[in-house]
């Protein structure tokens, strides 16, 4: 199974922007959890501040 995970403007700023409020782990954090977590999984991301290279 393959899975892209798109992610929209701002979400590069994760762990850096406002930790109170969105935590301080980056985007980056999450996906090595993700590959720990799902193995059997081929998982690969996109992330873009801008909304027309997204489309």
């Amino acid at each position: 199974m393959k899975i892209h995970i798109i992610n929209g403007p701002n979400l590069n700023l994760l762990g850096k922007r406002e930790p109170e409020t969105y935590g301080s782990k980056s985007f980056e954090d999450y996906f090595r959890e993700l590959q720990f977590s799902f193995k059997n999984v081929e998982l690969s991301y996109y992330q873009s501040n801008v909304e027309g290279e997204l489309i």
